[in-house]
């Protein structure tokens, strides 16, 4: 239980002068946006104000109707995108009627002779617990949160324009589940019903329905883009989008995700799950001395699926045997040999304390090439705050709600919730004794739509989702159904590898040639 809260806490992740942000992610009162011409919604398709009864009673009342707003974006190329965003919620019912939640989201669609046919992509992190700002402001939007000390200062984060926004290509939907971002149940005690994968699904699928309903995207191609969780959240709700809402989904694109549960919680106590662990570290010692390459890569993941895992899957290595085993993998991962001996070979966590001990640093669960100075030196293991994870991308929650309100007029008084820890606590996977798996989900979505197509991006040094528990399973689908339908792309950087502008451009790019050209 304590693997599963731990790698649960894991995956919470995901136009006008550049702003120092530095506030809390709690609404205040602020002026629009300078170049964001604001106006009144019309019609279906623009998103309409609802009437105030709508709005309450509880926390919803504090949620203003919908704002629609245009701007401009400069694009890498020096051209310039128009664009009309939608910040605003969809409402949920119960069978008796009532309402039982609002889902907040933000819809960008860049003006278009023919914006009926454009294809528009579904977004969402995952947690369970994480707000879509991740995505929003770090990858596909078309503004970016840019973080000041070589991009790893979450106290000097500002906004700029994001010169390869995905709105080059797709029109964008981020949703935010509920119990995330300004998304709550109506009732505060009725939020845990919507926390479970089950659930979780069916508001998803129904509140892109909804969307797709009330902005005349039936003809539209739909792709579906999930970051860790919400990349198996994608596959999900891909595969009850037409069993629920008669709704066929073109392709899915998944960031860092979480595809086995079978790999995900302790599996890494145990041979294989060890074995595709140890990419990922390798990859991070490569980059630590200056010397990665794919090739060199190429014979650490030789060297995890032969040697390593045959000698973990059998009886502990003895004498001369060990010595030789134990060098070797302390030589591939950077950790000291006493602590690979130690472990008898298996990292799981080892790193994070053990990695840069002499240092006194403490390295990232999210990018083992990142570490800080160790808060608790003193300390034998690791239990100080991650890195990355708080203390840097919590700041994308700040950022947000000053572009929300500053710039697409959304102005709330209630408390933004970028990561909710109380929703992976109470997450229910309802997957009886088996692990929680997508493998089924994505044979069936290969198999019933020939033209589905399925591209997945990984960071070399990520150690939350590593990169060769992805290729594992896609090496044990079907080939018929893969064979140039499945793409994995790895980048350098972790699980958040879009914070290297590089990389962030560079997968950019490659989850352009999922859509159809303009």
């Amino acid at each position: 239980m304590a693997d599963r809260r731990r790698t649960l806490l894991a995956l919470a992740l995901a136009g006008c002068a550049p702003i120092a942000l530095t506030a809390p992610a709690i609404a205040q009162e602020h002026r629009g946006r300078a170049g964001g011409e604001r106006h009144e919604p019309e019609g279906e398709r623009a998103g309409p104000g609802r009437p105030p009864e709508q709005q309450g009673p509880g926390v919803l009342s504090l949620l203003p109707h919908d704002s629609v707003t245009e701007h401009s974006s400069k694009l890498a190329d020096g051209s310039t995108l128009d664009y009309t965003a939608t910040a605003g919620t969809f409402s949920l019912f119960d069978q008796s009627g009532a309402r039982s939640a609002a889902i907040f989201y933000t819809g960008y669609v860049a003006k278009s002779a023919d914006p009926a046919s454009r294809p528009v992509t579904f977004a969402f992190n995952g947690g369970p617990g994480a707000a879509s700002a991740f995505l929003n402001l770090g990858v596909v939007g078309p503004r970016l949160a840019e973080f000041g000390d070589n991009g790893y200062d979450g106290s000097k984060v500002r906004l700029v324009d994001n010169p390869n926004t995905w709105l080059a290509f797709t029109d964008l939907v981020l949703i935010d589940p509920v119990g995330t971002g300004w998304s709550r149940a109506a009732k505060s005690q009725d939020g845990e019903a919507f926390w479970g994968v089950r659930a979780d699904t069916e508001s998803m699928a129904k509140v892109i329905a909804l969307y797709v309903a009330k902005n005349n995207r039936v003809s539209s191609p739909k792709f579906i883009l999930g970051e860790s969780y919400g990349g198996f959240r994608a596959a999900k709700v891909a595969r009850a989008l037409p069993e629920e809402q008669g709704i066929s989904v073109t392709g899915i694109l998944m960031l860092s995700p979480m595809l086995e549960g079978e790999f995900q919680f302790g599996g890494r106590r145990f041979a294989l799950g060890a074995a595709l662990q140890l990419p990922s570290l390798a990859a991070a010692e490569l980059e630590r001395k200056g010397a990665f390459s794919t090739a060199a890569l190429a014979q650490a993941e030789h060297f995890a699926l032969t040697d390593y895992l045959t000698t973990l899957a059998g009886p502990a290595p003895q004498g001369e045997a060990a010595k030789n085993f134990y060098a070797r993998v302390a030589a591939m991962t950077g950790l000291p040999e006493d602590v690979v001996a130690r472990q008898r070979g298996f990292i799981d966590n080892a790193y994070i304390k053990d990695l840069r001990l002499n240092d006194h640093k403490i390295v990232s669960h999210y990018d083992a090439t990142f570490a800080v100075d160790d808060p608790y030196p003193e300390s034998t293991v690791a239990h100080a705050p991650d890195p990355i994870l708080d203390g840097l991308v919590r700041s994308y929650g700040s950022a947000f709600v000053a572009c929300a309100r500053d710039e697409l007029g959304f102005k709330t008084e209630m408390t933004y919730n970028l990561l909710n820890s109380e929703v992976s606590d109470k997450w229910k996977w309802n997957t009886g004794r088996s692990q929680p798996s997508v493998s089924d989900d994505l044979r069936d979505l290969l198999e019933l739509t020939p033209s589905f197509r399925l591209m997945i991006a990984h960071g070399y040094s990520d150690m939350v989702t590593p990169f060769a528990v992805t290729q594992y399973v896609l090496d044990h689908l079907p080939i018929e159904e893969t064979q140039g339908r499945t793409h994995l792309r790895l980048y350098r950087g972790g699980h958040m590898f879009y914070l290297d502008p590089h990389s962030r451009q560079a997968f950019s790019s490659d989850a352009r040639t999922m859509y159809p050209s303009s």
